[in-house]
C-alpha cells in the first residue's frame, strides 16, 4: 500500500482542491491481488487504489477512458519477427496504473515495438542496448518492475526454445478445468462431433446459463494461442442467450479436449522469408437456424501463423461462391491490415500476399472486370478485392479442397482430418510437458 500510495503521489496523478456542493465525489477502493507464476506459485502480492468508476455518469462527469490493448494478431507478429530476426524482448510491469497523462508529441516506431496491455508492457527491437535503455527512461518516470526475458504474459506462456518460441496456456486450462469440475474428466482426440450440429432449441433448456457462460468466455480467451478449438467456440457462442442441454454437452466436450491438450501451443520458427500467405474457406448456409455461411481464414507469414478466424456471415448467401468471395473480402482485410503495421515497423515484405481459396469461380470474380446481374448484391467486396488484386497488394491463387487448411475453420471434421489439419497449424506441445 506504501508503495502504491507512493507513485501516485510522485507521478502527480490528483490534486487537491476545496469541496463543493456541485460535485459528484467519485470513492475508492484497495483492491489486494495474489500475482501467480506459471507454476501457480505465488509472484508477489499485488495493491491497486481503484476509482469506483460505477459511479459516473457518461456525458455528464466524464466523456471518455482509455486503456491501451494491443490486439493477440500485433503479439503474435512480434513474436514471429523476434525470433525471425533475432531481436531480443523484454517485459516490464509498471508498479502503478491510476495515472492520467497528455501525449504531447509521438516517436517513429522505426524497428523497435512497444506493446501495451493496460499495465503490462512487452518491449522488443533490432537494437539490444535501445531496449534496455529505453527500460530506464520508462522507469525514471514511472516506477516499474524489468521481468526480463518474458516467459508469462497475460496468462499465456512464453517457452523459449532452441529454434524459436511457443506461445500455449496449460495453466490457464488447467484452472478452467477445476473451475468446471472437469479437471478428472476423460479425455477426447476431437473438441466436436464429426457431423455435429447445434441450433436453437435442439433440446430443453441448459438449468445453468450462467456457468454456461463464463465457460465459453473462458474458451474464448484461450482461442488465443489455439487455433484448434476456434470454430467450435465460435458455434458455442451463438447460444448464448439461450443455452441448452446439448450445448452443455457440446461444451464439455471441449473441455475433454483439453484435458488432454493442455500444452499445446503456437510455434514460431526462425525463417528468412518475410512472405505473407492466407487461407480461406466457407461452409455454406451451414447454419441450422437461418442458414447463414460460416467463413474461416488462417494467415501465415512464413512458418508461423498469425491470425486466425471462424465467423458466421451477417447475411445469407445466394451460392457457395458468394459465400467463399464474403470470406475472402474478410481475410484480405487483414492482410491490407498486417502490410500496413509492417509498413509503420519499416520492415519489407517480399511480395505481394497470397489468398488462397478452392473456389474457382471466386477467383475469378476477384479477377474479371466485367460484373454480372447475380453479382451485384455483392459488388462491395468485389470493389474492395478486385482493386487489391490490381494494385498487386493481394494475389488470389486456387487451392485444392483437400490442402485447404482453413478448412478447420469452418466446420466438424473426421478424427483424421482434424489431426491433418491441426498439424498444419503450427501447433505443438512443449517439450516434456506430456
Amino acid at each position: 500500500m506504501d508503495l502504491e500510495y507512493n507513485a501516485l503521489i510522485k507521478n502527480h496523478t490528483w490534486d487537491l482542491v476545496p469541496f463543493s456542493e456541485a460535485m459528484n465525489l467519485i470513492s475508492n477502493k484497495w483492491v489486494f491481488k495474489f500475482k501467480h507464476r506459471a507454476d501457480g506459485s505465488v509472484d508477489r502480492l499485488k495493491t491497486r487504489l481503484v476509482a469506483r468508476g460505477f459511479q459516473q455518469i457518461l456525458g455528464l462527469d466524464y466523456f471518455e477512458t482509455f486503456s491501451p490493448v494491443v490486439k493477440s494478431l500485433t503479439i503474435r507478429i512480434m513474436f514471429s519477427l523476434v525470433v525471425s530476426r533475432g531481436w531480443l524482448i523484454q517485459q516490464v510491469d509498471i508498479n502503478n496504473t491510476f495515472l492520467n497523462g497528455t501525449l504531447e508529441q509521438t516517436q517513429p516506431w522505426q524497428t523497435h515495438s512497444v506493446l501495451v496491455y493496460v499495465d503490462d508492457i512487452l518491449i522488443t527491437g533490432d537494437d539490444s542496448e535501445f531496449v534496455l535503455s529505453l527500460i530506464k527512461k520508462v522507469d525514471a518516470t514511472f516506477s516499474l518492475k524489468h521481468l526480463g526475458q518474458v516467459n508469462y504474459f497475460l496468462g499465456i506462456e512464453a517457452h523459449r526454445t532452441s529454434d524459436g518460441y511457443l506461445l500455449n496456456q496449460p495453466k490457464y486450462v488447467s484452472d478452467l478445468l477445476a473451475k468446471t469440475k472437469m479437471f478428472d474428466c476423460k479425455a477426447s482426440p476431437t473438441p466436436f462431433c464429426s457431423g455435429q450440429k447445434l441450433s436453437l432449441g435442439d433440446s430443453p433448456l441448459f438449468s445453468l446459463p450462467s456457468l454456461y457462460r463464463s465457460t465459453v468466455g473462458n474458451l474464448q480467451y484461450l482461442t488465443m494461442t489455439r487455433p484448434d478449438i476456434t470454430n467450435v467456440v465460435h458455434k458455442l457462442s451463438q447460444f448464448l442467450h439461450a443455452p441448452t442441454e446439448n450445448h452443455w454437452v457440446a461444451c464439455k466436450k471441449v473441455l475433454r479436449y483439453l484435458k488432454g491438450s493442455r500444452f499445446l501451443g503456437i510455434k514460431f520458427t526462425s525463417s528468412p522469408h518475410m512472405n505473407l500467405e492466407a487461407y480461406v474457406d466457407a461452409d455454406w448456409a451451414s447454419s441450422c437456424d437461418d442458414r447463414k455461411s460460416i467463413g474461416g481464414y488462417c494467415v501465415f507469414l512464413g512458418p508461423n501463423l498469425l491470425t486466425w478466424c471462424s465467423k458466421k456471415h451477417q447475411v445469407v448467401a445466394r451460392s457457395s461462391t458468394e459465400a467463399e468471395y464474403r470470406s475472402m473480402a474478410v481475410a484480405t482485410t487483414d492482410l491490407v491490415w498486417i502490410q500496413a503495421l509492417f509498413a509503420e515497423l519499416g520492415l519489407h515484405l517480399e511480395s505481394p500476399a497470397v489468398l488462397w481459396c478452392d473456389n474457382s469461380s471466386a477467383i475469378s470474380l476477384a479477377s474479371n472486370p466485367v460484373f454480372h446481374q447475380r453479382t451485384k448484391h455483392i459488388e462491395i467486396d468485389i470493389h474492395f478485392i478486385r482493386e487489391k488484386v490490381q494494385n498487386k497488394v493481394v494475389d488470389v491463387r486456387f487451392i485444392p479442397s483437400e490442402s485447404q487448411i482453413a478448412d478447420r475453420l469452418t466446420k466438424p471434421l473426421s478424427l483424421q482430418r482434424f489431426q491433418f489439419l491441426c498439424s498444419k497449424l503450427s501447433l505443438t506441445s512443449f517439450p516434456g510437458s506430456l
